[in-house]
């Protein structure tokens, strides 16, 4: 038989050994649960190592990259989806621009849609892009049906700028779907 103290050093080393067991599964818990990385934010640069190429570049809302983000992931281009590959939070878009148009860069995480309009303004051998906000897709025509209607004889002025207006988006890449896919993102975003 054994005697109390014994009893008790058993019931130790067993303690002991649940203790132990237990904190090797809180660490390889930690271990399979971590984060997933997800880009919420994005802006698109010109391409610093090629010609006529643009850059996206996870940041996060203060417009700091995100050089954690490492990866494959899935952005759709002007309708185009394309697989870009992150380092140290910047992917390199492997198409050529001839001349200034519009890019739509959208990405779907978990956390919902998000999407950019830029107008990539091609001058020398430099890209700049301008982003376009959805406020101002919707101002302009907006704008011009307001002018159109107050002053009745602006109608014919009026409805030639559309055209100009809607020529030139189309002329550039922006086509009618994209304009109000855009605005409708935009007013998502809103709420």
């Amino acid at each position: 038989m054994r005697t109390f103290l014994q009893v008790i050093e058993l019931a130790y080393y067993k303690m002991k050994k649940l203790l132990l067991l237990f904190c090797l599964f809180m660490a390889a818990h930690s271990f399979v649960f971590a984060d997933a990385i997800a880009i919420d934010h994005f802006v698109v640069k010109e391409n610093p190592f090629a010609v006529d190429e643009v850059a996206v570049v996870a940041t996060d809302t203060a417009g700091v990259i995100q050089e954690n983000v490492n990866g494959v992931f899935t952005f759709v281009m002007n309708g185009f989806q394309e697989e870009l590959r992150f380092e140290k939070g910047t992917a390199f878009y492997r198409h050529k621009l001839d001349r200034s148009s519009f890019l739509y860069a959208k990405h779907m995480n978990d956390s919902g849609t998000h999407s950019i309009l830029y107008y990539i303004y091609k001058h020398d051998s430099k890209l700049s892009p301008i982003h376009i906000s959805w406020i101002l897709l919707l101002a302009i025509p907006l704008g011009l049906v307001l002018l159109a209607y107050m002053f009745k004889r602006f109608i014919i002025i009026a409805i030639i700028i559309f055209c100009i207006f809607l020529y030139f988006n189309y002329h550039n890449g922006l086509s009618i779907p994209t304009f109000f896919e855009s605005i409708i993102d935009g007013l998502k975003g809103m709420f």
